[in-house]
């Protein structure tokens, strides 16, 4: 255990003498290893260790946070004296007895990355790095990562809860650049899994290496992509970005508790097209925003968030619950103990339809075929967003035709989602790191291919 039971009971104490009416621990171990290959040799081995304490009061929809890299008894004391005085109230000493709680493990691990050779780490990267390298003669450039993360957390709080976490990460990402001597154009892969090293038993490094370098090598042949008002197919996987950014986030209490949200108050409102199921899974074995608990000590849960277009819930931590008036369901997320937690997301996607691949497609007189999407921008009050189409090809009389580049989607959630009018079945995931206000945290984005029925296309 990270701390011992009798003191995270003094600390909590500690914490509520001056009247609040609920108080929380988080402790944290944490390494992060890293390892990178460029030029053709390993050139990056870095490992660094993340432990410290978080402690935060509430009183009503009150919060005081604060944390400490100083885990001695003076130190932790002194942190916890901190949030308390902040209140300046008057209050008696606490006095509060833990239990400690186990909760399933869903998430077996086998082999612990660091526990792993540098030569085997290496091997596997190398395998990424040269597929890469090796795709085309264009490719002039390629960087290849291999992050593992093994995160130790444990959790108390003034409802007698005492409860620990290990939560393992491992993720490969390459970068691959491609040129014509005048311009350049560049690919990325990154697969990424709760898992050790055994996520290479599912995951092909050479595949990955050799996608990133595709993408790079197509783009640069490419065209600039038309703008202007049409019709859209997003593809799986990464294509989930738009539905986690320009969607998602707005249904995280952060933003409905205080009506700056675009969905706030339209609990059992028609939101989205009927053909859209859209759904948070924190408990799918093994995937990249996975946990057992969250950061507050709540089991992960499956929630639906919208049902064949009608809006179901949100999603809700102990403070953004305490605003509404709803339970916590297990969303609470922070990056690590600097940070208090907030709702955030965690697998986040739009659940297999019924539509048919090729109908999807064979249907369109015109528009794009979004096969990869980048990074963008979102406001969640208003859910405007501009997203980049990282690899993108017109689609004339039902038919994929030429690569394009320089291609944005440009949109409101609320629009997008009312004009989704086909939804595939083949889907997929795709993994990335996810920024807000408790710093940036592993997230799933997902879904099967899609069709919008009209948005603004940026391009040339």
């Amino acid at each position: 255990m990270i701390l011992e039971k009798s003191l995270l009971s003094s600390l909590l104490g500690r914490a509520m003498a001056s009247g609040a009416d609920f108080a929380e621990i988080f402790a944290e171990h944490t390494r992060h290893g890293l390892m990178q290959e460029a030029g053709g040799k390993v050139d990056e081995i870095t490992n660094r260790l993340i432990s410290g304490v978080g402690i935060r009061v509430l009183k009503g929809t009150r919060s005081v946070y604060a944390s400490t890299s100083d885990t001695s008894y003076s130190g932790l004391m002194r942190c916890a004296a901190r949030v308390a005085d902040v209140l300046g109230e008057s209050g008696e000493g606490v006095s509060i007895r833990l239990e400690e709680r186990l909760f399933p493990n869903i998430h077996a691990i086998r082999r612990v990355t660091a526990d792993v050779s540098n030569k085997e780490q290496a091997d596997i990267l190398h395998m990424a790095y040269q597929a890469a390298v090796g795709y085309d003669q264009e490719i002039v450039q390629t960087q290849a990562r291999l992050l593992n993360v093994d995160r130790n957390i444990l959790i108390a709080n003034s409802e007698g809860l005492l409860t620990e976490d290990r939560q393992v990460r491992t993720r490969l990402s390459v970068t691959a650049i491609a040129s014509n001597g005048s311009e350049n154009q560049s690919g990325i892969c990154g697969p990424g899994r709760r898992m050790g090293m055994e996520m290479f038993d599912l995951i092909d490094p050479e595949e990955t290496g050799r996608e990133a370098a595709r993408q790079a090598v197509t783009m640069l042949h490419a065209g600039y992509c038309p703008a202007g008002r049409m019709m859209v197919a997003i593809e799986n996987g990464f294509g989930g970005v738009i539905f986690h950014e320009a969607c998602g986030h707005s249904l995280e209490a952060t933003s409905v508790a205080t009506g700056r949200s675009q969905f706030s108050g339209k609990l059992g409102q028609k939101i989205a097209s009927d053909k859209v199921t859209a759904i948070d899974d924190g408990t799918e074995p093994n995937s990249w925003g996975s946990n057992n608990i969250d950061d507050e000590g709540h089991p992960t849960q499956k929630n639906v968030l919208i049902e064949n277009g009608i809006l179901k819930s949100y999603l809700v931590d102990r403070l953004g619950g305490r605003r509404m008036e709803m339970e916590p369901n297990g969303c609470g997320r922070r990056q690590d103990y600097h940070f208090e937690p907030t709702s955030r997301m965690s697998n986040t996607y739009i659940a297999n339809g019924t539509d048919d691949r090729k109908e999807i497609i064979s249907s369109m007189e015109y528009g794009l075929y979004a096969k990869a999407m980048g990074g963008g921008s979102v406001n969640p009050v208003t859910g405007e967003f501009n997203f980049a189409v990282l690899e993108g090809y017109m689609v004339r009389n039902g038919e994929i035709c030429e690569p394009v580049r320089g291609a944005s989607l440009i949109g409101k959630g609320s629009e997008i989602l009312l004009n989704i009018d086909r939804v595939g079945s083949n889907l997929e995931s795709a993994q990335g790191m996810c920024g807000s206000a408790s710093g940036s945290i592993p997230t799933n984005v997902g879904q099967p291919l899609i069709r919008v029925s009209s948005i603004t296309v940026g391009g040339r």
